[in-house]
């Protein structure tokens, strides 16, 4: 089985295509461009499956993808990315795309996913898909006041400072602390923080 791994992240590249070697002994080609990408597929017979990288040059954002899908024979093409988003994986899929791959994902289950887009199948993590879900749904469940008061922790300012922008009294602004502590359950105004910039909710 012939595979074309496409990233212009050389240590990303190798990395997927040893495990691929090593643990399953696929035939893995390597491209950093799409151009060199595209090279490839039309120089040889049709790839079982071709992973391409979201972000590599020549990508111009789908129409990379558009345009492997148009030369890879009908056979599989997914993306890859660290960066792109659910909207992007969502639009990747409706595009024809055989799956959409996190970077972050741990190596085994992306050798999983590769397996099962070689077998026809569609891939797209649920974790990853339903993640945005969650985060606007936890936005939801804050207040105004309480949006007001995390935004000002992620700044750095005091229950004080915060007070005083937002015409609280202090103690006001406490309880609202210790309340966006238990809805986002952190143990801390700082780890409130952390978690509201990783959900995109400031």
């Amino acid at each position: 089985m012939k595979i074309l791994i496409a990233d212009d992240h050389d240590m990303v590249r190798e990395t997927i295509a040893l495990y691929l070697q090593q643990e399953h002994g696929e035939n893995v080609v390597q491209a950093s461009s799409l151009d060199h990408a595209l090279t490839s597929i039309q120089n040889s017979p049709p790839f079982a499956l071709v992973l391409l990288d979201y972000e590599m040059p020549g990508m111009n954002g789908l129409a990379g993808l558009e345009r492997t899908l148009a030369v890879n024979g009908g056979n599989p093409v997914a993306l890859i990315s660290g960066t792109a988003n659910k909207s992007v994986a969502e639009k990747a899929l409706g595009m024809g795309a055989a799956g959409f791959l996190p970077k972050t994902m741990a190596a085994k289950s992306m050798i999983n996913a590769v397996k099962f887009m070689v077998m026809g199948e569609i891939y797209a993590p649920l974790d990853f898909m339903t993640a945005e879900e969650e985060e606007n749904a936890a936005a939801s469940q804050l207040s105004l006041r309480e949006k007001q008061v995390l935004k000002g922790i992620a700044e750095g300012k005091s229950n004080k400072e915060i007070a005083r922008d937002i015409d609280l009294q202090e103690v006001t602004v406490k309880l609202h602390v210790k309340t966006l502590c238990r809805k986002l359950q952190a143990k801390n105004r700082t780890q409130a923080a952390m978690i509201a910039r990783d959900r995109h909710m400031i």
